[in-house]
């Protein structure tokens, strides 16, 4: 996994800072999500930069390509994010899953028991063990090639990036949470 995220979605742009920041001056700000370890992040922007929600900015360590985002202000905690934040997180997420299906068609393929009583499949909310078993008979079979292969083949599962998005929410939402399948620490 990369140290630093190279990009991230926007999930709320604050053009007059936070509310309930102190100070005189308020500068914009962008709350975002990066793209590969799911870290939330608060960005500042240049100046006269024309941000939308949904947004995919590059944030990584080369200057030259960062063209609407100065830096990275800090890490925030999902209690942080605005209310629009948190309303977008889901639907920017199932756009982050579609844009790295293979990696998630992979967690499919090669996902491992945690213990003896418990698979990481069944991590994932709505997934039950009938379904759990389905999907380790269907990948011995042959490997899901796509999310549209593994809903064909796994007639229980109907949408798996929604599956998927609730799991990563669930992992940003509980710090305390003992097993992260997605989201890094």
């Amino acid at each position: 996994m990369p140290e630093m995220e190279e990009f991230a979605f926007v999930l709320d742009y604050l053009v007059s800072g936070r509310p309930d920041e102190k100070a005189y001056h308020k500068s914009p700000l962008v709350i975002s999500i990066g793209s590969e370890e799911f870290k939330l992040l608060e960005l500042i922007p240049k100046n006269n930069a024309v941000i939308s929600v949904g947004e995919k900015v590059y944030i990584g360590k080369n200057p030259e390509l960062r063209v609407k985002i100065l830096s990275v202000k800090r890490r925030i905690s999902y209690r942080e994010l605005t209310n629009a934040a948190e309303n977008e997180l889901p639907f920017i997420l199932e756009s982050i899953i579609n844009e790295r299906e293979k990696f998630f068609v992979d967690f499919f393929n090669n996902a491992q028991p945690i213990n003896a009583r418990m698979h990481s499949l069944e991590l994932l909310p709505g997934l039950g063990n009938k379904t759990m078993w389905n999907i380790l008979d269907e990948r011995k079979k042959r490997k899901f090639e796509s999310f549209a292969d593994l809903v064909e083949r796994v007639k229980t599962i109907h949408n798996p990036q929604k599956m998927l998005a609730a799991r990563i929410v669930e992992e940003l939402s509980d710090r305390a949470q003992k097993h992260r399948l997605f989201v890094s620490q």
